[in-house]
């Protein structure tokens, strides 16, 4: 099958396999991460990397921003930073007679909100329209944004001085939010060497042009999900929604959300029909924050991704044709 870019499925497979190796090269021992953040762009999602400050979070954005073809927007938020520091303002031109767009910074194909939870929440808000619209309105004339368009965003952790919490109207429009956490020693030995002579980004070569990624997001679109595994995701979406320790489950933007993720992954992983792993693969990125625990669960320490978990492994996985064909090949 080809994209509208010319692509087969396996030259889309390749040029997703290097970029990752690429990237891999540059945020040591996150291979993993890295991955997820390309399975979330080829769903179309927006992420969240949440963890404390020091642990590679801007770098592994702008190396994955690097790699490919397109244009880049930062944002580095403040909590004096205003929504059109994000959405762009009018201008007027006296010579002209008229007023001129002047786009913001997140008129661009990859979007890096630096420390998203350091702005007011009204400056937050004005991402919403961009994440769920792809569009922006100022001074009442709405801007597509360019495709493909990708948001990745990093959050320290909110204990930190000067932070805002982010609306859960706002927390549910992030396909994934991902934790990088500490490397392995092996890796931040091999990266004080590689490091030593400076920053590694600024070398990298674009593998995989913005058009090519809008390309397979579509074919992404195709791949093939079962209604045994659409009942499985609905299973679990009811699960968490009754489950003692979660007090708000999983919406059915969720369950939409977490059929993209898990279609994108297959995709990623070769295939264009959906299996059991695919579903079980992303649910954690997908689903953690989209659940509410109760306060005693939070006192207790317990995660969204624990119970998350814990749904997945009493619920009875189904066997798809996918899984059946996968065995027999």
């Amino acid at each position: 099958m080809l994209n509208s870019t010319g692509l087969s499925h396996e030259q889309a497979s390749s040029l997703l396999e290097r970029l990752v190796n690429q990237v891999d090269r540059v945020v040591l021992g996150k291979r993993r991460e890295i991955e997820l953040i390309l399975i979330a762009m080829l769903q179309g999602g927006h992420v969240l990397l949440e963890d404390i400050p020091g642990v590679g979070k801007t770098t592994l954005v702008r190396a994955i921003a690097a790699s490919m073809g397109g244009s880049l927007g930062r944002i580095q938020f403040t909590s004096d930073l205003m929504p059109s520091d994000v959405t762009g303002v009018s201008v007027y031109r006296p010579h002209k007679g008229e007023f001129e767009f002047r786009a913001g910074p997140i008129l661009s194909n990859i979007v890096l909100a630096d420390e998203i939870n350091r702005a007011a929440p009204r400056t937050q808000s004005a991402l919403l329209e961009a994440m769920e619209e792809r569009r922006v309105t100022v001074d009442g004339v709405t801007y597509p944004l360019p495709k493909p368009f990708l948001l990745l965003a990093t959050q320290n952790p909110l204990q930190f001085e000067g932070t805002y919490r982010l609306p859960e109207a706002q927390m549910d429009r992030f396909l994934m939010r991902i934790t990088l956490g500490y490397p392995g020693s092996e890796y931040e030995m091999d990266m004080l060497g590689r490091h030593q002579s400076g920053s590694l980004v600024e070398a990298l070569k674009p593998v995989l042009l913005a058009e090519e990624m809008a390309g397979m997001q579509r074919q992404v679109r195709g791949v093939m999900v079962e209604e045994s595994i659409k009942r499985y995701l609905v299973t679990i979406a009811e699960a968490s929604r009754r489950h003692k320790r979660i007090s708000l489950g999983i919406s059915p933007r969720g369950t939409l959300a977490w059929m993209g993720a898990a279609q994108a992954y297959a995709y990623f992983h070769g295939r264009m029909f959906v299996i059991p792993d695919d579903v079980k693969s992303v649910a954690a990125a997908v689903l953690s924050h989209r659940v509410t625990l109760t306060p005693e669960s939070r006192l207790s320490g317990t995660t969204g991704e624990e119970l998350i978990r814990e749904i997945l492994q009493h619920t009875p996985v189904p066997v798809s044709r996918g899984s059946v064909r996968r065995a027999s090949s």
